[in-house]
Order: structure tokens, then C-alpha cells, then sequence
């Protein structure tokens, strides 16, 4: 019944609203879906940046931990729990990724400030895409106030025209009285 009760009054909010009201709402929703989307795509980015940086600071570690002398017997991790067991010469250096998929050989040194390079970019970008994210969280929570408001205030208007415009199914109608001929009104009448 209470289902039935929410429909009738959600059929009559629809049929009293005008056009400029439902186009307003509709381009309302319209807007905090496309932004919680944007939100959405933002917050993918912000993962795999961090993963990417993460990637880095664990070879930049790895760099780092190899001592000027080179390192005998260190086990140098292929993926899928795969490590090659390989000695690593002192003026031994490291091939790095330069862009655009060249890759050139560079000193332990060199390519140590390019992770360190990297991750500084990488980490400016995550703040700007935070920054980002927060203003257009901001701005969905806004604009999605700003609907409910104006959703509420055509609910509390509807409500108010069902107050004064009574329909037969809302009220019951009275029934009308006959007096008897030669009887005296009483206070009832």
C-alpha cells in the first residue's frame, strides 16, 4: 500500500512539474553522472600512477643497494617470483628505458637520478590530478545538493496542491442529508 501510496505521489510531482523544472533536473543528474564518471576515470589514474611510482622507488632501492664494488651472487628479479642469481662488476651499469621504448645503457649513478627524476614528475602529477579530484568532488557534491533541494521544494509544493485541490480518490465524499418533512433542525444540520 505504502508503495502504491509513493507512486501516486511521485505520478503526481512528475505531472506538476513544468518542462523547465523536469529540463533542470534532468540536466542536474545529467551533470553529477558525467562528474562522479570523470571522478571515477581520475581515480583510476591516481592508481596506476602510484603503482608506477611505487614500480620505480622499489628500482631505485635496488639500484642504491648495490654497493660501489658491485655486488657477488645478487639475485636479480625476472617476474613471477623468478630471480637470476648474477654478479655484478663494479663499473657494471644498467639499461634504462629513455622514452619512446629506446633504451640506452647508463651508470648505476645516471640511471639512479633518472628513477629519482621520474618519481619527482610522477608525484606532481598525482598532486595535480588530487587537486583536480577534490575540486570536482566538490563540485558533484554541489551540484547534487542542489538538485535534492530542488527536488524537495516541488515535493513540498505538490504536497501543498494536493492540500487544496482535494480529488475523489484522496476524499471520501460525504453523504448528504435528508431532513424529514416536519422535523426541526437540530444542531447536527
Amino acid at each position: 500500500m505504502e508503495n502504491n501510496d509513493e507512486f501516486i505521489l511521485d505520478h503526481h510531482i512528475r505531472m506538476s512539474m513544468t518542462n523547465s523544472e523536469k529540463d533542470d533536473l534532468q540536466r542536474l543528474a545529467r551533470l553529477v553522472e558525467i562528474n562522479k564518471d570523470r571522478l571515477q576515470k581520475l581515480e583510476t589514474q591516481l592508481q596506476n600512477l602510484d603503482n608506477i611510482r611505487i614500480e620505480q622507488s622499489h628500482a631505485l632501492d635496488a639500484l642504491l643497494s648495490i654497493s660501489e664494488d658491485g655486488a657477488k651472487d645478487a639475485m636479480i628479479p625476472l617476474g613471477a617470483g623468478v630471480q637470476l642469481i648474477a654478479d655484478i662488476h663494479a663499473d657494471s651499469g644498467a639499461v634504462v628505458d629513455i622514452g619512446s621504448r629506446v633504451q640506452a645503457e647508463k651508470t648505476r649513478e645516471e640511471a639512479a637520478q633518472i628513477l629519482k627524476n621520474r618519481n619527482k614528475e610522477i608525484i606532481s602529477i598525482i598532486e595535480k590530478i588530487k587537486t583536480d579530484y577534490d575540486e570536482l568532488e566538490k563540485q558533484v557534491v554541489t551540484l547534487a545538493t542542489e538538485f535534492n533541494e530542488k527536488m524537495e521544494l516541488i515535493k513540498q509544493q505538490s504536497a501543498e496542491n494536493q492540500t487544496f485541490e482535494p480529488t475523489s480518490d484522496s476524499e471520501p465524499r460525504r453523504k448528504s442529508r435528508r431532513r424529514k418533512r416536519g422535523t426541526e433542525l437540530t444542531l447536527d444540520d
